[in-house]
């Protein structure tokens, strides 16, 4: 059997990449907790918050061992959290040892996401049924499923550049309610306001103002209010993007008036 500080840093590894992927504050902490149970360990504390692990195990023997990692905010995977889930579900059956846990983990860790041509194109056929869903016409759809893709495109390209959430959104936006606001302003037929609201659609945050709600029903306050304060100043971001878009357009003489 391996010693506990192999296991606590498997266990800790395991619920670092279930965090970094998506996973629930609860999630991650009950799948550390059973993998310890599954190894033998029994005195352990843990405690997750939306950006960090804090882990003991045998603190009153000489092997006891203590873990602190931060994990910041990531985007969503849920191939890899299907995955880790896979594999803490095994381990819990017995069938999965140490060493044969690491290496499935690091295969989890290595499963790739879409390609970028693959999320464009399916970033703008998202904004396209938004659009569509929510009134706009098909020739609405057409130029959002177009805007879809470039805010896609910016989206990833910022993200290589590791360039700050805050300016990223309120560019995305921007964007979007520029190109709204071109297309009115040669007098195509279309609908604004629905190509505004299908075009931001990737960056409404509505994955981490569901975990905040579900964070505090848990209990888990702390976590909640990281979501939650996360998904109102992405929306404030956003906000500040297609209003900056709109007060500039107003200011301009000659423009189209919005209804």
């Amino acid at each position: 059997m391996s010693d506990s500080k192999e296991i606590l840093t498997l266990a800790v590894e395991i619920g670092d990449t279930l965090l970094r992927s998506g996973g629930e504050i609860y999630r991650v902490e009950d799948t550390i907790m059973h993998i310890l149970n599954a190894y033998g360990i029994e005195n352990y504390d843990i405690y997750v918050l939306s950006n960090g692990i804090f882990a003991s195990a045998n603190e009153d023997k000489e092997d006891g061992c203590s873990i602190v990692r931060h994990v910041p905010l990531g985007n969503v995977h849920l191939g890899k959290i299907a995955a880790i889930n896979q594999l803490s579900r095994e381990i819990v059956a017995q069938t999965c040892d140490v060493e044969t846990a690491w290496k499935r983990l690091e295969a989890c860790r290595n499963i790739p996401s879409a390609s970028p041509k693959t999320a464009c194109f399916f970033c703008g056929v998202g904004c396209a049924c938004f659009c569509y869903i929510f009134g706009g016409t098909l020739w609405d759809a057409g130029f959002t499923f177009l805007f879809g893709m470039i805010l896609k495109a910016l989206l990833l390209t910022m993200e290589k550049k590791k360039s700050s959430k805050f300016i990223t959104n309120i560019l995305g936006s921007a964007f979007v309610t520029a190109g709204s606001l071109i297309l009115l302003n040669l007098g195509l037929p279309v609908l604004q306001d629905k190509i505004v609201i299908g075009g931001i659609m990737p960056l409404v945050p509505g994955i981490a103002l569901t975990t905040s709600i579900r964070d505090l029903f848990n209990g888990d306050y702390l976590s909640g209010a990281i979501h939650l304060i996360d998904a109102l100043l992405t929306a404030m971001c956003i906000a500040v993007g297609v209003g900056s878009m709109i007060i500039l357009y107003r200011t301009i003489p000659g423009g189209v008036i919005l209804r």
